[in-house]
């Protein structure tokens, strides 16, 4: 069985392309988010559930690391982990990896609410999308955390003695 409940692949475009010659961070954010897209879709709670029921995810919290660069041309897999859900919020993992070559590119973990876009509050998934993501949930089994789960940035400034 598979850690990760969905897969994403692209390809680096000519436009993410930065002064640096690699892809800028702004772009594997993109990537990142139509990886969400992927995850929310699987879940039943993607687009055509935000229009058929009036509810939606915001993202509230994310968490960025960039490990290697990657440049135009090149093919990119995003593998996304549930990590944990109550009745309002969904923890999840991304990491981006060359496609050809296997290594990590990237990660982001992310908080979302779900959202009652009537009132534009939180508000609780419904039974059967909760019970969906708690299934989700457990069909990855117990498995250790990516690397960088939790990961925090630390200050730069020498500690107080």
């Amino acid at each position: 069985m598979s850690q990760y409940i969905v897969e994403y692949t692209d390809t680096v475009r000519p436009e993410w392309i930065d002064s640096n010659g690699h892809m800028n961070l702004a772009y594997y954010v993109v990537v990142f988010d139509l990886g969400t897209d992927r995850l929310y879709d699987a879940l039943g709670i993607g687009n055509a559930y935000r229009e058929a029921t009036g509810n939606s995810c915001f993202t509230a919290e994310t968490h960025t690391l960039y490990e290697r660069e990657v440049t135009v041309g090149e093919k990119l897999r995003v593998a996304t982990t549930l990590l944990d859900a109550d009745a309002k919020r969904l923890h999840y993992f991304h990491e981006m990896f060359h496609a050809a070559e296997g290594h990590r590119v990237a990660a982001q973990e992310l908080l979302a609410l779900h959202i009652d876009m009537r009132v534009r509050r939180v508000a609780p998934f419904p039974p059967d999308r909760l019970a969906a993501i708690e299934a989700a949930l457990r069909a990855q089994g117990d498995r250790p955390a990516p690397p960088g789960v939790g990961r925090t940035i630390r200050s730069l400034a020498p500690a107080a003695a």
